[in-house]
């Protein structure tokens, strides 16, 4: 467990990574760590959207891929977890909706 996961709640930023399949009503957790930084909160978050796309078939994970190079989406996102708002990125396909989101760790919304 790393120093920011130990830390839990104390820590700047909440990242989570998701699996939902619809069809079967269930949710699956692809990961949890907790983030000192918006910075490292994306970085987090950057890594999990390469390691979703590396399972999808390409026309699927094209958009993955282009908001992985989008330096415009980043900066939003990280102007957005600095406000102190909720960042969200869904990758979904036909059987499973992925969502990959940034909480700041005191925001209750």
């Amino acid at each position: 467990m790393g120093r920011d996961q130990a830390a839990g709640v104390g820590a700047g930023y909440r990242c989570e990574a998701v699996a939902h399949t619809p069809h079967e009503s269930c949710s699956i957790s692809l990961g949890l760590r907790f983030a000192a930084t918006p910075r490292l909160a994306l970085r987090w978050l950057r890594r999990r959207a390469i390691d979703i796309a590396d399972q999808l078939d390409a026309p699927v994970a094209r958009p993955v891929h282009h908001w992985l190079s989008d330096h415009a989406a980043h900066e939003y996102a990280l102007l957005t977890l600095a406000r102190g708002d909720s960042y969200l990125f869904t990758i979904s396909d036909e059987a499973t909706r992925y969502t990959l989101s940034v909480s700041p760790a005191w925001n209750t919304k």
